[in-house]
């Protein structure tokens, strides 16, 4: 656990990865799912878990009813997100 606290000390200034997948959350206002990020944009998995557990994104389950019934999950930044991109 000592080793992802300072993990994220580090990261709390951003990384060239971090700013740019929070500045693509903050124009986005339903956020984007984790297919869009992780394959139309090559972040990984591990670097959105970061994000999450930083408290710089949080992940919003909705429920589809388009023809059936599916869950959609959207990763969104927080303010603490949008905060740390003005700082």
């Amino acid at each position: 656990m000592s080793a992802l606290h300072s993990e994220l000390s580090r990261k709390r200034h951003l990384s060239p990865e971090w700013r740019q997948v929070l500045q693509l959350l903050a124009s986005s206002p339903r956020g984007a799912t984790e297919e869009v990020l992780l394959l139309g944009h090559r972040f990984s998995r591990d670097m959105l878990a970061m994000l999450v557990l930083a408290g710089l994104a949080t992940v919003v389950t909705e429920m589809r009813a388009d023809g059936e019934r599916r869950k959609v999950e959207h990763v969104i930044i927080t303010d603490a997100g949008k905060r740390a991109l003005e700082g």
